[in-house]
């Protein structure tokens, strides 16, 4: 299985919320470790041409920084979502104006394709599983809009390359490479 590459801000929520979530059947909830804002979607390139891209990155303006959370959203194709996230409230213009000016050059440097949508800060709580059903998935829309999250900000101050973790199991991605913001 060919492996992912993204660059990203990692991002952090209590763990103990995180733990305490009950999903409900055919959704996972992503690991403390694996919550980030993806920046550029490099997707399934090679080691060399993601690594090539990460070399590529600009110093990044604006940060460290902290963001407040939003609401739980439904991210991908309305009828058959793939993630629910928690939209990045603040400081939300800044975000979207480096991922715009980013991305591109990201994605170019390790030939991978343009970005279809325009940038959306974002960090997945969750996923629902490939086979969920729409009957599954109705139930996990009730299941985030019940949820409230924690009322705290979350630091962003550093950047990372991503890719796969070698036991997805335990972690879905795996930080290979980071860097402190400012």
């Amino acid at each position: 299985m060919k492996p992912n590459w993204f660059i990203g801000w990692p991002a952090t929520l209590p763990a103990e919320w995180l733990a305490d979530l009950a999903p409900p059947p055919r959704f996972r909830v992503f690991h403390p470790g694996d919550l980030h804002a993806t920046i550029a979607f490099l997707g399934g390139v090679s080691e060399s041409a993601a690594r090539h891209a990460w070399a590529t990155l600009p110093p990044i303006l604006g940060g460290p920084f902290e963001a407040t959370w939003g609401g739980i959203v439904a991210m991908g194709p309305p009828r058959r979502y793939s993630a629910l996230a928690a939209e990045l409230d603040t400081p939300t213009r800044a975000l979207r104006a480096q991922m715009a000016t980013l991305q591109p050059k990201l994605l170019g440097a390790a030939g991978a394709r343009p970005a279809r949508h325009p940038p959306r800060p974002h960090v997945t709580i969750a996923r629902p599983q490939r086979r969920a059903s729409e009957a599954q998935r109705a139930r996990g829309l009730e299941w985030a809009a019940g949820l409230t999250l924690p009322v705290l900000t979350t630091p962003i101050d550093k950047v990372a390359l991503f890719t796969w973790s070698a036991n997805r199991k335990e972690r879905l991605f795996q930080i290979v490479e980071e860097r402190a913001l400012g």
